[in-house]
């Protein structure tokens, strides 16, 4: 795909979420799902709580890869590599929480979620590509 093709794929509306791909301490990895948004620099970003596996993995070592893929025929995906960033200013997490949660929910429910998600405890993700793989239409 081209730069162009691949943010528009993962600003895809309906939107796919994101398969985060983490290091554990003993080297093993650890995938989970996230929502997220993209920003206006190419970053990637989403919440998770500061105790959860992919949180401390994150704490520990920043390095991180993640996966969007269309699972419907003709498949495309988009997987992309490189460091977090992690911000618990409560300020900046909500405010990213309310952006994802309207873009997964819709704008009528992205308050609750920012409220929900935008809390002491959450942290605020941000991760900044260093490599790309893609692919479009590969089964046509």
């Amino acid at each position: 795909m081209t730069d162009f093709q691949v943010t528009a794929f993962l600003a895809s509306v309906p939107p796919h979420t994101g398969k985060l791909a983490t290091v554990r301490a003993d080297g093993r990895p650890h995938l989970a799902p996230v929502w997220y948004v993209l920003d206006d620099d190419g970053s990637i970003l989403f919440n998770t709580g500061e105790s959860t596996v992919k949180g401390r993995n994150l704490r520990r070592d920043p390095r991180a890869s993640l996966c969007v893929d269309d699972e419907r025929p003709p498949f495309s995906y988009v997987v992309v590599e490189g460091r977090v960033e992690i911000s618990d200013d409560l300020g900046e997490v909500r405010r990213w929480a309310t952006e994802i949660g309207g873009r997964y929910m819709g704008e009528e429910r992205a308050e609750e979620y920012g409220a929900r998600n935008g809390v002491k405890g959450e942290l605020l993700v941000r991760l900044r590509p260093l490599r790309i793989v893609s692919a479009f239409d590969l089964a046509d």
